[in-house]
């Protein structure tokens, strides 16, 4: 059970385990109905709601834009991006994908989680060969379904150059 897997405390890869198989350390948080969780090594920041300026063009889940530390982010509804139901946002995290900073609409911040890779399931090839890409893993917590992030696969750079275009005229 991934329950037992996950702990808040660093863990030391299990003697024996093979290589690659070391335990990541993920932020697990709330948007929408989803429990998420993101490389840990991908978080910037997280930080409270900031004021979002609507873009005209993008897809659903891109809410618009926001200025963090200076420069124009676009902000992701994760809610939508994965699931059906909008974030009612109260966090920003933002996150590196690739060159680039996006930020995820979140509820809520849980914590920074230890996760064991075995315990992880791949997707059934219903979700692998969906539109999106975004979803890497999933797993159980306490008997609820928890969606790992690909954060490089929120926002393509084409789309990212874009939005920012696209912001730059509103």
């Amino acid at each position: 059970m991934l329950g037992e897997a996950i702990t808040s405390e660093p863990v030391a890869p299990a003697a024996g385990r093979p290589a690659g198989q070391t335990r990541s350390r993920e932020l697990l948080f709330r948007a929408g109905t989803q429990l998420c969780a993101v490389p840990l090594d991908r978080v910037i920041e997280v930080m409270r709601f900031l004021p979002i300026k609507p873009v005209s063009s993008g897809p659903r889940f891109v809410r618009g834009l926001c200025i963090i530390r200076g420069a124009p982010v676009p902000v992701v509804d994760t809610g939508l991006l994965i699931g059906d139901r909008s974030t009612d946002c109260q966090r920003l995290i933002t996150v590196r994908t690739g060159s680039r900073t996006v930020a995820l609409a979140a509820e809520t911040v849980l914590g920074i989680w230890t996760i064991d890779p075995a315990t992880l399931s791949r997707l059934p090839p219903l979700l692998a060969d969906g539109e999106t890409d975004v979803i890497t893993a999933i797993a159980s917590r306490d008997s609820e379904l928890l969606v790992f992030l690909q954060t490089t696969r929120v926002i393509p750079d084409d789309l990212h150059d874009h939005l920012l275009a696209d912001g730059a005229r509103l």
